[in-house]
């Protein structure tokens, strides 16, 4: 099968980190590559979709085979996490910079919004957060960049993915609003389950698998200020603004990462030994 990405006009080095395939691009390339295919369909009819791994995921891709199948047919995967910058470096591959979800999903509206003066607006839908978040983003969004078109917003029930009538509910919802992206901030690793398995149904060119993002444009949550960004520290904000939920998830990733940054090493090693 003929990945997406090599149908786009914009190349990238892709490497291998822990077990994953990662486009090695910078923000505005990501950003640039969506736009791209937000208006073209996919040579092979399916809904491209865009993952984001950061530490967490790296973590779980080890282990759960559905989170491997779905990194497996996405259409492009950028690194969300300054430690997974710094072990690609560290192993020779040279991740250019971090490409956060809740960076390339404003990036990509804002280049959308500049590119509308010449083209028809972006038609997005929005797809996750608490309810009346996604409203309060579109709204948000109608106001920050007028070449974008929010075209429809829905919250899921808990447990909506075991519930294939709800699931109908959704893929309906999708190709009535007929959009150009979906934003889908379902959280992982569920996000990503749930575009893969319904990747040939979903009514949209592309769909970005981004977590918080649409909370974040709704102003529900505040991103961490751009100096701890910038030093890699956005995981301690979000850290001390949900101890009780991320806690043990950090405790954890902190064991096992770099037990994975180890034994990619050793690898790399062995190999040019051999």
């Amino acid at each position: 099968m003929t990945n997406a990405a090599e149908q786009s006009k914009i190349h990238s080095k892709r490497i291998s980190l822990f077990g994953m395939t990662i486009d090695a691009l910078r923000l505005d390339d990501a950003a640039l590559r969506v736009l791209e295919w937000a208006g073209e369909s996919s040579p092979t009819g399916q809904c491209r979709y865009v993952v984001t791994p950061n530490v967490d995921h790296a973590v779980m891709f080890q282990e759960h085979d559905g989170l491997r199948e779905a990194y497996e047919h996405a259409a492009m995967v950028v690194a969300d996490g300054a430690p997974l910058i710094a072990a690609s470096r560290l192993l020779g591959k040279k991740l250019p910079e971090r490409v956060a979800g809740s960076d390339l999903a404003p990036r990509v509206l804002e280049l959308a919004s500049q590119q509308a003066r010449n083209s028809k607006p972006l038609r997005v839908f929005l797809l996750g957060a608490g309810p009346g978040v996604a409203e309060r983003a579109a709204e948000n969004i109608r106001r920050r960049w007028p070449g974008v078109e929010p075209v429809g917003v829905y919250c899921p029930p808990l447990g909506f993915e075991k519930d294939e009538a709800e699931n109908e509910h959704i893929l309906a919802a999708i190709a009535e609003a007929r959009p150009d992206v979906v934003l889908v901030g379902l959280g992982a690793p569920k996000q990503e389950l749930w575009v893969n398995a319904h990747r040939e149904r979903i009514e949209s060119h592309v769909a970005l698998c981004i977590g918080a993002t649409i909370d974040f444009l709704a102003g529900e949550k505040k991103r961490s200020p751009v100096w701890m960004q910038r030093f890699g520290l956005e995981w301690l904000h979000r850290l001390l603004s949900e101890p009780r939920r991320l806690a043990r998830r950090y405790a954890r990733d902190a064991w096992i990462f770099p037990q994975l940054v180890w034994a990619d090493y050793r690898g790399l090693f062995r190999g040019r030994a051999g």
